[in-house]
């Protein structure tokens, strides 16, 4: 990453349980999220992506995959949490983006989706490989997708952005 270049990394929840009577916003982790978040965490740190700011939706299972991703990082990057990313659609994210500082040069948010893959395909005007094509077919929990962004937040528009990584839980490159 160069001097005029922002990384803005979007991490979908991990799996979560649906146990009865649980309100949606406090639904935890299941089996397959607690081991999945973590495998997360280390593929970030492994491959650069340490964020200088995480902003992560108020619900349980978003802050436990936080917990668990941020955990496995070996930083410990400031972390706020926004009610508007809970259910938020891309207009809110957009927002939630250009508020950012721009000296936060790796900003990670922990969503929802459809939210992520939304915010994926219309800042990404362009991909590696095959990613913005994994993106329009599905946008796994735990799925991380890595855009670089040539603009500070605030100037963030559509197809303003390369799609560099997208990996979800089950690829082989989450643990290589």
């Amino acid at each position: 990453m160069n001097r005029t270049t922002w990384r803005l990394v979007l991490l979908r929840h991990a799996k979560s349980a649906w146990p009865e009577r649980v309100a949606d916003d406090e639904r935890p982790l299941a089996a397959r999220g607690l081991r999945d978040a973590p495998r997360a965490g280390r593929w970030l740190a492994r491959n650069g992506f340490v964020p200088d700011r995480v902003v992560c939706s108020p619900a349980r299972r978003t802050r436990e995959t936080w917990r668990l991703a941020g955990g496995a990082l070996g930083g410990s990057p400031p972390v706020g949490h926004d009610e508007r990313l809970y259910g938020a659609g891309l207009g809110e994210l957009l927002t939630i983006v250009g508020e950012t500082a721009e000296e936060v040069r790796t900003l990670l948010l922990v969503g929802h989706e459809p939210g992520m893959s939304e915010l994926t395909l219309r800042l990404a005007g362009s991909g590696e490989g095959d990613a913005l094509v994994r993106v329009r077919t599905k946008f796994p929990t735990c799925a991380l997708a890595v855009l670089e962004l040539p603009v500070p937040w605030r100037e963030i528009a559509a197809d303003t952005a390369v799609l560099r990584a997208f990996v979800i839980p089950r690829d082989p490159a989450m643990d290589a």
